[in-house]
């Protein structure tokens, strides 16, 4: 199985995308990533296939991203990646 959903079931469209795989008989593996959050090579590879930099999957309207001042380390990388595993609600839904 290849198809893997990072899903919050506390959030509505989390909970909505898992609906729209299971309507068209997608086979996916759900992920609690707020219980289990990825490793920094997961999140490494997951922006390698998105072709995005940690910067651009991460929510800075989130509590964790403002009171924990991450804007101060948006262009480190390996430091955001870090805080991502640390705070994993500052990572983007589905």
């Amino acid at each position: 199985m290849n198809n893997i959903i990072y899903h919050n079931p506390n959030w509505s469209k989390s909970r909505k995308s898992v609906e729209i795989l299971q309507n068209e008989g997608i086979d996916f593996k759900i992920i609690k990533y707020i219980k289990f959050p990825p490793s920094i090579n997961e999140l490494k590879s997951i922006c390698e296939k998105l072709n995005l930099k940690a910067s651009e999957i991460i929510r800075k309207g989130e509590k964790d991203f403002k009171e924990n001042n991450l804007s101060e380390i948006i262009d480190d990388e390996t430091a955001l990646l870090n805080k991502m595993i640390q705070f994993p609600k500052i990572i983007e839904r589905p």
